[in-house]
């Protein structure tokens, strides 16, 4: 590697890597009411990107693709952070700062092909608790293994298709566990796979992320959603060793709503359900199959702050599930609003360990 691109690289990280974690910041904590707020606390981290933007020379040729890459990276962090201070003007509102945010898992992706590559880009998809672990690092340093990383069924993001992790030190010899994670309304999986992908990453877990066949799942009427589940999950464990006793079903908002739609019938595969920030109607209780019900490990996570599915939906969610005999567990978060807490993630991958 020649010294220009590496002293490209040396200057364009640190702030690429900081406008990401900005978009993320947002993300997390988002609240209309407290929109500037967050938003002040972010900072301004796209100037000193502009700059390190700014200063990149010519690459050699062997270096293109990876310069593409971080290229679009950075553009996609840019466009996140000026759609976020549109969303601040007078005539901005929530939609704008969705769209805004929509930017951040396409500047993961187009970050995530030079992990292989970049340690600071492997040491960033890995949550903080495990980028310390020099062994860790050492073996996501090897050559990646036939049929892992990131994949996509079909057109990435297109209706009834899924995007797959699997990762990258992955062998047949061991049962890994399965996580399912459905996207919000409008939302797809190729977007929502990089709300789980750095904790499956470290824990060692198989994720997939569906994209409704429709606008958002099947919460009403017919439904087509679930057995396109049930084939994406029975091609996944045809091709890869799943653990049978640790697959889970979890899911955001209209996601986490269908958790309960799909999870709760008999003939559903999977053996934990963690909705989140979802919404439920007592009659879901009561029409489950009883056999299903009894005993079945359910998490529940819910923002006091949730101004779309106010907390005590989630609350009389537990109760009913609870008094219909699953094993529940709930977790409400003083900080949260209708958002993705990602550090969730780590919680329900202990919780699927029996840990």
């Amino acid at each position: 590697m020649s010294d220009k691109v590496i002293d490209d690289i040396v200057a364009l990280l640190p702030p690429l890597l900081q406008g990401l974690e900005a978009l993320q910041f947002v993300a997390r904590n988002l609240h209309p009411p407290a929109f500037d707020a967050v938003m002040d606390a972010v900072g301004q981290p796209e100037q000193p990107l502009q700059a390190a933007q700014a200063g990149l020379g010519d690459w050699p040729p062997e270096f293109a693709d990876m310069r593409r890459q971080l290229d679009a990276a950075t553009e996609s962090v840019l466009a996140g952070i000026a759609g976020l201070r549109t969303a601040q003007q007078p005539d901005g509102d929530i939609t704008t700062v969705f769209r805004a945010l929509r930017h951040s898992p396409r500047a993961q992706e187009a970050l995530y092909a030079t992990v292989a590559r970049l340690p600071p880009v492997s040491s960033f998809f890995l949550p903080p608790p495990s980028r310390d672990d020099p062994a860790f690092a050492e073996r996501l340093a090897q050559p990646a293994a036939d049929n892992t990383g990131v994949m996509h069924d079909g057109e990435p993001g297109a209706r009834g298709g899924y995007s797959l992790y699997v990762p990258e030190y992955y062998t047949p010899d061991r049962a890994w566990p399965l996580v399912v994670a459905l996207h919000g309304g409008s939302g797809n999986g190729r977007a929502f796979l990089w709300s789980w992908l750095a904790d499956a990453r470290a824990r060692g877990a198989i994720l997939i992320a569906p994209t409704a066949i429709g606008n958002t799942w099947a919460l009403m009427g017919d439904d087509p959603d679930t057995p396109n589940l049930l084939q994406i999950v029975d091609r996944t464990a045809q091709r890869y060793a799943i653990d049978p006793s640790r697959r889970l079903l979890t899911g955001m908002s209209d996601g986490g709503t269908f958790c309960h739609v799909s999870g709760l019938r008999a003939d559903s595969p999977f053996t934990h359900l963690a909705p989140v920030s979802a919404t439920f109607h007592p009659l879901m209780a009561q029409v489950a199959d009883a056999d299903r019900l009894r005993g079945l490990p359910i998490h529940l996570t819910h923002g006091r702050l949730d101004w779309m599915f106010p907390v005590q939906t989630a609350r009389e969610a537990r109760d009913a599930l609870g008094l219909a005999g699953a094993h529940v567990t709930y977790r409400e978060l003083d900080d949260l609003s209708h958002c993705y807490p990602r550090e969730i993630n780590a919680v329900l991958l202990d919780w699927l360990d029996g840990r």
